[in-house]
């Protein structure tokens, strides 16, 4: 004997009641996944605002450092300075000394910075569409277009004549 209906519906579903259509279960997994999207997104929303928080003060300790360090880097050249001036030469000339370092230096950094700048490629392809820019902005005349522009009311969007489309 093949299958036989029964008129005993599954458990946990009232008798006479209909299966949900394939369209009512759509929308429902639709309605389903797009709340758990959005709350998905809250929580790592939740958590990124609290790793933000301690990279932020991270950040700023680093930042500290770097300054601070910056700072007794000061202090090191002086007491270089004052070394010299204990092997033997006069004050004015050991600091002489360390300001000559400081401008060889920075002299050293400007040749690689100059180096590196020298480097950078032009950007060629956005130079091209600018150059371009005028001609496709003075293709029509102000105020006018080739096409019409779509309205947009209640949620249908309609085209000039009788086309209409739902968002």
């Amino acid at each position: 004997m093949a299958h036989s209906a029964s008129s005993t519906p599954p458990p946990g579903r009232p008798v006479g009641a209909e299966e949900p259509s394939i369209g009512v279960l759509v929308q429902s997994a639709m309605a389903d996944m797009s709340t758990l999207i959005r709350a998905e997104i809250e929580l790592a929303k939740a958590e990124m605002g609290r790793s933000a928080k301690k990279a932020g003060i991270g950040a700023g300790a680093f930042g500290t450092a770097g300054v601070l360090l910056g700072v007794s880097t000061i202090f090191l050249f002086i007491t270089i300075a004052e070394f010299l001036t204990w092997l033997g030469l006069q004050r004015w000339i050991s600091y002489l000394i360390v300001w000559a370092f400081f401008v060889l230096l920075a002299a050293i950094a400007a040749v690689v910075g100059r180096g590196q700048i020298k480097k950078i490629e032009k950007p060629e392809r956005t130079m091209e569409t600018l150059r371009e820019l005028p001609a496709v902005v003075h293709r029509e005349a102000p105020g006018q277009r080739r096409r019409e522009v779509p309205t947009v009311s209640s949620g249908r969007v309609q085209l000039r004549g009788s086309d209409q489309y739902s968002l």
